[in-house]
């Protein structure tokens, strides 16, 4: 059996140290694979060493978060099977209704960004920030996801790329780069969690976006799987077979699933519920049932 990897990268915001995240995300990971299919779980468990986070996080903020914030919301997601009335109503509110009509306002008009609620402007300059790749930091960090890719495009192993929120940007990122500019061989699998990458607004910042024909993308994706959550305003479009359907007309994808509908991320802290933490994407069986999948027939 050829070596299979799974290869995570986080979103934005500091995150624990690089080992007690690993550790937390493994087990929402293999949580999630279990209630989908718990053959397969069984098997994954022994593939920790095949399981390997881009922390890039310390590098972009300088700072780690406290772990003990994490844990009890972790053991509460996981002692939880599914979302409750309450999240769901949650989920579908005016309130996120109207956050995401501003969003998609922002994404269209730009100028409109500075008018918006503080958390929607911070995160605009954040990744801005990485757009503009000051003092290198955007170079930086995809450097840090290519060094552990590379080697296995090169010997033609079996990868299972997930890209969780802004993570999804800096994979695709990296990725265009390693076709483009190395024209390394071998092909990923690429799964994207509440994915910004169907908005306007990051798409005209795109490494290659600026190229004309095939050369625009990359074309070391085998099947991009594209999965978001009810209420999760960061992924503001959810239609990538639509966004990059130039992608398939070219032949550089085999496919692009979206799996956006009735979809939820039921994690929940002392803030309220989070339509879109990792841990919450991770522990659902919707996902558990698409890396149980590629576990098994890849």
């Amino acid at each position: 059996m050829a070596a299979k990897h799974i290869i995570f990268v986080p979103g934005k915001n500091p995150k624990p140290e690089q080992a007690q995240h690993r550790e937390l995300l493994w087990r929402t990971l293999v949580e999630g694979v279990r209630r989908a299919d718990r053959e397969t779980a069984g098997t994954l468990q022994a593939g920790y060493a095949q399981f390997h986070l881009i922390g890039w996080n310390y590098l972009y903020y300088h700072q780690y978060k406290d772990i003990t914030m994490d844990i009890p919301w972790i053991d509460a997601l996981i002692n939880k099977h599914g979302p409750t009335e309450q999240d769901i109503k949650e989920a579908n509110s005016w309130n996120i209704w109207l956050q995401r009509l501003m969003l998609t306002l922002g994404d269209h008009l730009p100028f409109l960004i500075r008018l918006l609620p503080e958390e929607v402007r911070s995160t605009a300059n954040e990744i801005s920030r990485y757009f503009n790749n000051t003092d290198h930091i955007a170079s930086e960090i995809r450097s840090l996801l290519a060094q552990a890719l590379r080697p296995m495009l090169e010997r033609q192993e079996d990868v299972l790329l997930i890209g969780h929120s802004l993570g999804s940007v800096i994979a695709y990122d990296t990725l265009w780069e390693l076709s483009r500019q190395e024209g390394v061989k071998g092909k990923v699998d690429f799964l994207t969690l509440g994915s910004p990458l169907g908005m306007h607004y990051i798409q005209r910042r795109l490494l290659g976006m600026n190229g004309n024909g095939v050369k625009s993308y990359p074309d070391r994706i085998r099947r991009w799987i594209n999965l978001s959550a009810e209420g999760d305003v960061t992924a503001l479009d959810r239609n990538f077979n639509k966004s990059f359907h130039t992608m398939l007309e070219q032949g550089l994808v085999k496919s692009i699933e979206d799996h956006c509908h009735g979809i939820y991320n039921f994690f929940r802290s002392d803030e309220g519920l989070n339509c879109h933490r990792s841990y919450g994407y991770l522990v659902n069986p919707a996902v558990g049932s698409i890396i149980a999948d590629w576990w098994k027939h890849r």
